[in-house]
């Protein structure tokens, strides 16, 4: 039981993560942080099951590969973030244009 547990553990975690990264891609950003804070709980909930099992090798195979799932998924994530925090301090930038151009010249 406990090696059917941890496995469906990363299956869970690899299907959350893939919702982040769909909603990293959508730019909804306060769902990509509502699903984080559930994929943090997860991972919390894994350590205790992960540290008191033994997995065969077809288990072992299948966490490897959703380990890897989960792994591309955060660069997909990260990529998307970074590209809105990006276009985030090019906006911060202009606005600060803005506001010294409305200082110097007034409104």
């Amino acid at each position: 039981m406990g090696s059917i547990q941890a496995v469906a553990n990363y299956e869970q975690l690899s299907v959350l993560t893939r919702q982040m990264r769909e909603t990293a891609e959508q730019g909804e950003w306060d769902k990509l942080i509502s699903i984080e804070h559930q994929c943090s709980e997860l991972v919390v909930a894994m350590r205790a099951v992960d540290a008191s099992v033994t997995l065969d090798d077809a288990a072992r195979q299948r966490k490897d590969q959703l380990i890897a799932d989960i792994l591309a998924d955060h660069g997909e994530i990260r990529k998307n973030v970074q590209i809105w925090m990006g276009q985030l301090q090019h906006k911060m930038q202009s606005n600060r244009q803005e506001q010294l151009v409305l200082k110097t010249y007034g409104a």
